[in-house]
């Protein structure tokens, strides 16, 4: 009980650290007169993605790879079929951001490359290298790309970022959200350990769910928030982008430093899973550039049979 109410309290530092975080960054952002796209591709994305980072990525260093790789794998999960599911039920996605159609096809090919690369049994620091070089080329092409984007698109990314403040209060908030990340992710990682074991749980099944699901709190929080204001183009390109940080950015900084293991079954059946959601994901969409209610409830439907099965 005492590892329970120890994990809880390390989610709920986890999501305040990258509010705080992606809010000080977004509005500093803003501030600098940073177009609004821009901001929402590379700093909302990559803030939403910074629990996973965090995590994985003190889990490597403390030898626990399968929680590392576990959070990656199954945050990209739990994105599309819950999270996009559940913003779909809110509201039917309608997808008219042109960047998106580039976007989603390089997640599914990143999901492709890490099933690939994984086949030795190991992410190496060679591959590591790859992803890292991978995600710099992508980064530039979406800021030339966000640039060229519709004046809609751009005004939907403008209302869901607005309001400004003194740059010294946003630069306390992104140190105060940094800290208290990485406080959150030695509290999470601690018990979710200390959970599996007095369970008999593997530290891969605990990292693929209840880590992976609290990781994705700020993903939930961004595109719910954005489906209720039927922001769609914000609620996936915010998924779209933390699924491509977490496998290109997080394996790639994680894996230079030190490489990581895979399991037999993260490779046998929750990679496949991942790159299943990710087609299923850009099949809906093109299926009249709408995510509907009913898509939404197939994709949550799956995602809950596949934590059942696990």
């Amino acid at each position: 009980m005492i590892d329970i109410l120890f994990f809880l309290a390390g989610l709920v530092i986890l999501y305040f650290g990258a509010y705080w975080l992606v809010k000080g960054a977004s509005r500093l952002a803003i501030t600098l007169n940073v177009q609004p796209v821009i901001v929402g591709l590379t700093v909302v994305a990559f803030g939403t993605s910074l629990p996973e980072f965090v995590v994985s990525f003190i889990g490597a260093m403390r030898e626990l790879p399968d929680i590392a790789l576990g959070n990656i794998v199954g945050s990209n999960i739990v994105n599309i079929g819950l999270i996009i599911g559940l913003s779909a039920i809110i509201f039917p996605l309608s997808v008219h951001m042109k960047l998106l159609k580039f976007e989603v096809p390089f997640m599914i090919l990143a999901a492709f490359l890490l099933f690939i690369v994984s086949i030795k049994g190991t992410v190496s620091r060679r591959d590591s290298i790859l992803f890292a070089v991978i995600f710099i080329g992508y980064i530039g092409y979406a800021i030339r790309a966000a640039k060229k984007e519709t004046p809609a698109v751009a005004g939907e990314y403008r209302e869901f970022l607005r309001g400004r403040d003194s740059i010294k209060k946003d630069i306390v908030l992104i140190i105060a959200g940094l800290a208290v990340l990485i406080a959150g992710a030695e509290i999470l990682l601690i018990s979710a350990v200390s959970i599996a074991r007095a369970m008999g749980i593997s530290e891969l099944i605990i990292g693929m769910t209840i880590v992976a699901v609290g990781t994705s709190l700020p993903e939930l929080a961004t595109s719910a928030v954005a489906a209720f204001k039927r922001e769609a183009d914000i609620s996936i390109g915010n998924i779209v982008g933390s699924n491509i940080f977490n496998i290109l950015f997080i394996l790639g900084v994680t894996g230079i430093i030190r490489p990581v293991s895979v399991h037999p079954e993260a490779w046998r059946l929750h990679m496949p899973v991942m790159v299943f959601f990710s087609l299923l994901l850009f099949i809906f969409m093109k299926t009249g550039n709408v995510i509907s209610r009913a898509e939404g409830a197939v994709m949550v439907l799956l995602y809950i049979s596949y934590i059942m099965i696990i």
